[in-house]
């Protein structure tokens, strides 16, 4: 505990209680089974029979026995089909495709959220500079186990036997490398993220430390071009990931867009949230943002509306803040990905021929099977921007206060093993093995606080305010570019 403290002790706590509560209690399961989301039934045979007005065919016993031979039953397309509607339960969802992945990644975030919570308001009231931000590891793991659940989306895709979700994957693969090298040349007089300041400082201390451990000819032989280039695929791989996010959030706003007609103020609130990664992208514009603030024209002069102090944490504020209005519309997304089923039936009616019954049942359940992966694709990228924004906060020594400094505390010191007493007298074996176990337990407290003094002397705050403010802006670049396109995909393709 001299290491972490208290902060340890509820991170383990927070970690057993999400592991107990999990099958009783759980946000991700609420979020779909609250009773605010509706599905639609597929239709039976017997009712898809009524509806074209002949009776069930009844197998004989030679049907029965070629089963294979028999021919599927078929109804006319204009058919009067009206689906019926269901609240979204519990044993519905437990059969969903992902349903487990999405429940833990969905609690784990909301357990993050509390850690990152408690920690802030720790730091605030008690001076933890000498111990380790266990939120910010939260925040980092969070930003982790979401980049992985987007992989185990992705390779879906590509073991799929069609090859046309492989093929878009690739391609905005591709667009997003071209578009990652074309950001990394931009100065930083125009994209303030510090990379080239965080990288230089990282290297500098890298080889300060090769230095220290007596390594003294050991450089770093890695140059900028080199790191360019590795940032550059790292990103064509992110936007790999966010592909396909993006082009369903397109469809799902414009289905909640037309869903909620006569809502006013729910459309103004889907527009913003679906421009909100727009916003994000001019928060890191220098000229847009941080200098048109600071010096803002008033007729013949300027003045200055937000400090450059303040425009940091306004900026985060912001963000989060977004953040929050797009999860706290993703109902409507969802209903409007579950109205899908409706919308192919009414398109349906507008065909002419047979189609097999089966086929219509196939195409009604498929929609409310997805339902888990579509939310996957919803929230993840929003916990990627918010949580790499906490942790941009926590790790790059910024504050929440408008116009106050960051307060340092956010990486390890060193703590130095302190020796047990020594009380007079014989000991006995009992004595004795519990000074054995102190000891180890100094030994092992004193090789990590070597390791993290090590690590916080390489990983410094500048580091993390290039790294992270890089990967917020990114992932809302890769939501821009994927959710644009699809939105001109289902507008004018589709419809042509």
């Amino acid at each position: 505990m001299a290491l972490m403290g208290i902060q340890l002790v509820v991170s383990l706590l927070a970690a057993s209680i999400m592991q107990r509560m999990a099958p009783h209690c759980s946000f991700a399961r609420w979020l779909l089974c609250n009773g605010s989301l509706f599905r639609f039934k597929h239709p039976s045979e017997g009712e898809l029979c009524a509806l074209a007005g002949k009776q069930m065919p009844k197998p004989s016993r030679r049907d029965r026995r070629q089963n294979g031979d028999s021919k599927p039953l078929t109804v006319p397309k204009d058919i009067d089909l009206h689906l019926e509607k269901a609240p979204v339960n519990v044993l519905d969802a437990l059969v969903l495709r992902f349903f487990l992945e999405y429940q833990w990644l969905i609690d784990f975030a909301v357990y993050a959220t509390g850690v990152f919570l408690f920690t802030e308001c720790y730091y605030h009231v008690v001076d933890a500079s000498k111990e380790v931000n266990i939120g910010a590891i939260w925040c980092v793991l969070t930003v982790f186990f979401s980049l992985r659940t987007l992989h185990m989306l992705m390779s879906h895709y590509f073991r799929s036997d069609e090859g046309g979700e492989r093929s878009v994957c690739l391609a905005f693969g591709f667009l997003s490398l071209l578009v990652a090298m074309l950001v990394l040349v931009v100065r930083e007089d125009y994209l303030e993220f510090g990379l080239d300041s965080g990288f230089a400082s990282l290297f500098d201390n890298l080889e300060i430390f090769a230095k220290q451990q007596g390594y003294a000819d050991w450089s770093i032989p890695v140059t900028k071009l080199t790191v360019k280039l590795g940032l550059a695929a790292i990103c064509a791989y992110i936007g790999a990931l966010l592909a396909f996010p993006g082009l369903r959030l397109a469809q799902t706003h414009l289905d909640a867009v037309q869903m909620n007609s006569d809502r006013p103020l729910i459309q103004f609130l889907l527009h913003t949230s679906f421009l909100s990664p727009v916003i994000v992208l001019v928060l890191w514009v220098k000229p847009i943002a941080r200098d048109f603030l600071a010096n803002a024209p008033m007729g013949k002069t300027s003045i200055t509306l937000v400090s450059s102090e303040a425009f940091d944490s306004m900026r985060l504020w912001t963000i989060v803040a977004l953040c929050v209005l797009r999860l706290a519309l993703t109902r409507y997304h969802l209903q409007a990905y579950l109205n899908l089923a409706q919308k192919w039936v009414e398109q349906m009616k507008k065909e002419a021929g047979r189609i097999a019954a089966i086929d219509i049942q196939r195409k009604v359940t498929r929609v409310f099977c997805y339902l888990t992966v579509v939310t996957l694709q919803y929230m993840i990228p929003v916990l990627l921007i918010l949580f790499s924004t906490l942790a941009l906060k926590a790790l790059g020594d910024f504050s929440w206060g408008l116009g106050e400094e960051g307060v340092p505390g956010v990486t390890p010191a060193s703590v130095m093993p302190t020796a047990a007493p020594i009380l007079p007298g014989g000991l006995d074996d009992d004595e004795e093995g519990v000074e054995d176990m102190e000891e180890d337990i100094q030994a092992t407290v004193a090789r990590l606080s070597e390791a993290f003094a090590a690590l916080r002397s390489v990983l410094t705050p500048l580091f993390f305010r290039g790294f992270f403010a890089f990967l917020a802006w990114w992932v809302a670049a890769c939501q821009v570019i994927s959710s644009l396109f699809g939105i001109y995909f289902h507008q004018y393709l589709m419809q042509n």
